[in-house]
């Protein structure tokens, strides 16, 4: 233990040196200053007092056996502790019995308070000191038991013609309280002629180990050197396992989880393993997981909570041990079905299939087309790898797509001033949250990943963590709001300054980025400029307006010139559901929970309380964030933004959806300060945390240790309840969600049948209003094959709707009926649940129908007979080229891609640390806010031309 020179001690001077009282951490008691003391300790006198700080100092003694010696000897020496001392005293170590300082030779009776004597003062051991009390400073104990073990050890060493004897240091016991045997002192073997070892007796040893004041006799011939003592045994195989338990137990029980899953998953149906897919009722797969399939899970989220325990940021293991859970919650379902879920992705397929065989799409056809930027790079893909059959991609797209969601996600944690807990734990919640099922083969679950990596660039390259420069003057509540926001710490990290290099490609990264979203998507361009705005609304961003300024345009530029088909003449596709944010809000709510199954009610209630707990932990985390005096304001941005969505469009009844999709980053992070608030102390990636401090009228207050365990137990309680309603909310809708075999066999047949063209007709409650049907519809041949609504009543033997719309759309027309339409129509429109049973019974029994395709799931009717002469009609034409234009458009065109270089320029040469901006800058901030009127005036013009006469 190191001591500054302040802290040094002289054995001569009677006088202590001066201490800073300030920097004493000794945890002994302080003195009892009232006066009321026992009566057998008498209060130590002033004088020879040392002062607790000097405890670790090094006293080396001088040798005072004959006045020879004495004229010769230096003055004690008093220096710092350092392990230098202990390297000194080990180089001689071989010529000593180390047995001999063992700790059985000490005799405790020694160090009794009656043992202790002043310095010289000539008085027997046994007798007590009237100026030295028995509880005298420790480090003046150390100095007179040096000086004293000098005095004795004078008689076995060389005379004045031999070899002068040498001391290590001293070391001085602690305080008193400590026990005395913690005090130590290690003699050093005189230097002795080359060819002899000086020898010292055992017995002096001993005598000197017990602290005895006699002087060894002379007639005591020393003693050879006992050997030295055997090497430490090696530890145990056992015990070295026990001691690196925190190290493989995490990762081995991860395994073993994930093994235990896999086997309870795939193993046949039995009491304890399989699921049998006929157990399957209102609530989803949960009804038909056995229970190992539960314990499984605990034990990946426990192994997860083992290592995050540990408070150190083993990254690679946790991000192993999340991946286990994704695979676990997001990958039952492949594990389970022969085929892919979700009934869009097999439309998507087919999207794909078409671009790939005809090299174009058709806006035309469907609005998706559109925004085909999702469909062309995977048909690019398969076109390229020779791949024909894309369901085993769609099989293992959700799990896929979840994993490289948490690659940016985990890149965005670690720009936060967050603990280590905090950061894997909002990892962990963004797992256990992310129920909403838009991670399949699907533009949204794509662009989700763009967006998230959006972000990450956004705060990595272009991120500042400080206020704004000034605080705002003059009067106000909004004034003094934002002058108190700008005091408070940031909750992101300063990023580190790059070169101009990188920062102009991560631009241009991060604008490819916003244009492959604006290709594939409707939505997640707005996410972006709001995440962009929100920022730089908040200053958490070193970029300019100039950036949204020319992304928005960008994204208007596509909607007004790509999007055109889907539009034109109807411009209440786009603009109808504006400022309606009550009647989305009702839309995506209330009229969901609208007679439903008792069962399934159940799930959607679930799905509520997953979105009103993760929304109160996130309040909670805000305020106690607030409380340590820290503004999370990229988290807030990433919450907030995406509500504003709600008053756009209700967007088919799934714009709440969306809003949870793109918002649950920033719930998450927040989330997680509910249980972690702490700041890191030290580095980021340390496990300390800084504890604030309680102001003294609290009156409820726990140690923070305390606090952190109980924090601890509360989020590994929070995971595992949201792990359990995850399986609710997430497959909830697995009894009508999942695709058999003998679906998609059935809608094979029908390609098989289509030529010049087909009409496949699927079941709904009312005319209308269905736009998904629940089959595995359009994976092939989009453009010959058409899907119609067919109306189907409560009452199973009512198929008048069915044989007339047969019967009016002509030959080669069919109704395909599986058991997850009437699933649908049982949990979702309140049919009886025996209905599909009996409505499958009556289309057998029908003389009007023939049955041309049957399966165990699924079943294809069409009419025996039709009128002589009727044929099958000609495929329907789809508009595959040509725009619908104005005589503005060239030079919006012009406009639009000046604006663009313009504007980028400005940014780079922002860019440039300058103090006056150049008059390059200035030109190009001039060229691209021209060339933007101009652009955002011919949309403007399109919007009113094409939107009202197109």
């Amino acid at each position: 233990m190191e001591t500054s020179e302040s802290s040094q001690l002289d054995p001569k001077t009677t006088e202590p040196p001066e201490v800073d009282e300030t920097h004493m951490t000794s945890t002994a008691p302080p003195a009892d200053t009232t006066g009321d003391r026992r009566s057998d300790t008498p209060e130590a006198p002033e004088t020879g007092a040392v002062p607790d700080s000097a405890k670790d100092t090094v006293v080396f003694p001088k040798i005072t056996s004959t006045p020879d010696r004495q004229a010769r000897e230096p003055e004690p020496v008093v220096e710092p502790a350092t392990d230098d001392t202990t390297d000194d005293a080990a180089s001689d170590d071989q010529a000593w019995d180390d047995h001999a300082w063992d700790d059985q030779a000490w005799d405790d009776q020694a160090w009794d308070d009656a043992s202790w004597e002043e310095p010289g003062a000539g008085r027997p051991s046994g007798e007590r000191s009237a100026g030295g009390p028995p509880h005298a400073p420790a480090a003046e104990h150390a100095v007179a038991s040096a000086e004293s073990t000098a005095e004795d050890l004078s008689a076995d060493l060389p005379g004045p013609d031999g070899p002068r004897g040498a001391f290590t240091p001293v070391r001085s016991p602690g305080p008193l309280q400590d026990s005395p045997r913690d005090a130590w002192a290690r003699v050093r073997a005189p230097e002795a002629p080359p060819g002899t070892v000086p020898e010292i007796s055992t017995e002096t040893l001993a005598a000197v180990a017990a602290g005895r004041g006699d002087q060894p006799s002379a007639a005591e011939a020393p003693q050879s050197p006992a050997p030295p003592p055997p090497p430490p045994a090696k530890p145990r195989l056992l015990d070295r396992l026990l001691g690196s338990a925190p190290r493989w137990v995490p990762p081995m029980l991860t395994i073993e989880g994930l093994v235990m899953y896999i086997l309870a998953l795939r193993a046949a149906p039995g009491p304890l393993a399989g699921v049998d897919q006929a157990d399957i009722d209102g609530l989803g797969l949960i009804s038909a997981l056995p229970v190992t399939a539960f314990a499984a899970i605990i034990v990946l989220i426990a192994a997860f909570f083992v290592t995050l325990a540990a408070n150190i940021d083993r990254k690679g293991l946790l991000l192993f041990q999340l991946a286990s859970v994704v695979f676990a919650l997001h990958g039952a379902s492949a594990l389970i079905h022969d085929e892919p879920r979700f009934h869009t992705a097999w439309a998507h397929a087919g999207f794909v299939e078409y671009i790939a065989r005809a090299g174009e799409a058709l806006p035309s056809l469907d609005a998706r087309f559109a925004w085909p930027g999702f469909f062309a790079l995977f048909a690019f893909i398969s076109r390229a790898a020779g791949i024909t059959d894309l369901a085993p991609i769609l099989q293992w797209t959700p799990l896929l797509s979840n994993l490289l969601y948490l690659l940016p996600f985990v890149m965005i944690l670690r720009l936060l001033v967050a603990t280590t807990r905090a950061r894997w734990f909002a990892a962990m919640l963004f797992v256990l949250t992310q129920w909403i099922g838009q991670d399949y083969f699907s533009p949204q679950g794509f662009t989700f990943f763009l967006y998230l990596a959006f972000v990450a660039i956004l705060l990595r390259w272009f991120g500042r963590a400080s206020g704004g420069p000034t605080s705002p003057t003059g009067k106000g509540r909004i004034r003094a709001l934002l002058a108190w926001l700008n005091r408070l710490t940031p909750g992101e990290i300063p990023q580190s300054s790059t070169s101009l290099g990188d920062r102009v490609i991560m631009l241009l990264v991060l604008i490819s980025v916003f244009v492959a979203a604006t290709a594939s998507h409707q939505i997640t361009p707005f996410m972006m400029l709001g995440a962009l705005a929100g920022l730089l609304i908040t200053r958490r961003t070193t970029l300019s307006w100039a950036l949204p300024l020319m992304l928005g345009l960008l994204v208007l530029a596509w909607i007004n010139y790509s999007a055109t088909p889907y539009w034109a003449g109807s411009l209440d596709r786009i603009f109808g559901g504006l400022g309606r944010i009550f009647d989305n809000l009702q839309e995506n709510t209330g009229d969901r929970l609208v007679g439903r199954d008792a069962q399934h009610t159940l799930v959607l209630r679930i799905r509520l309380g997953i979105l009103g707990l993760i929304l109160m932990l996130a309040a909670t985390g805000l305020f106690r964030r607030i409380r340590r005096g820290v503004t999370d304001r990229a988290a807030v941005v990433m919450l907030c933004i995406p509500i504003l969505a709600l008053g756009l469009q209700s967007y088919g009844g799934e714009i709440g959806l969306r809003i949870y999709l793109f918002a649950l980053p920033g719930v998450c992070i927040l989330a997680a300060y509910a249980f972690f608030p702490n700041l890191p102390a030290g580095t980021p990636d340390s496990g300390d945390e800084a504890v604030p401090l309680r102001k003294r009228y609290t009156r409820f207050r726990l140690k923070p240790e305390l606090t952190r365990r109980w924090s601890l137990v509360l989020a590994v309680c929070t995971a595992l309840v949201l792990s359990m309603a995850f399986l609710v909310a997430r497959y909830g809708n697995e009894k009508f969600e999942r695709v058999s075999k003998d679906e998609v066999a059935a809608m094979h047949y029908v390609y098989t049948k289509n030529k010049p063209s087909a009409r496949v007709l699927y079941m709904v409650p009312e005319l209308g209003r269905e736009i998904t049907p629940t089959i595995p519809w359009r994976e092939r041949d989009i453009e010959t094959v058409n899907y119609l609504e067919a109306l189907v009543t409560p009452d199973p033997k009512n198929l008048n709707p069915v044989i007339s719309r047969l019967r009016e759309e002509g030959p080669q027309t069919y109704l395909v009926y599986t058991n997850g339409q009437a699933s649908y129509l049982e949990l979702n429109h309140g049919f009886a649940p025996d209905w599909g049973q009996r409505f499958r019974a009556a289309l057998d029994a029908s003389t009007q129908l023939k049955k041309v395709f049957s399966a165990k799931d699924a079943a294809v009717y069409t009419l025996r007979a039709y009128p002589k002469g009727v044929l099958p009609a000609q495929a329907d034409a789809f508009a595959r080229s040509g725009f619908p234009t104005t005589t503005a458009t060239p030079v919006g065109l012009v406009g639009l891609g000046t604006m663009a270089g313009g504007l980028f320029l400005y940014e780079v040469l922002r860019m440039r640390t300058r103090r006056r901006p150049s008059s390059g800058r200035a030109w190009a901030l001039r060229v691209g806010l021209i060339s933007a009127v101009i652009a955002a005036a011919v949309i403007v013009e399109r919007f009113l031309v094409l939107g009202f006469g197109g």
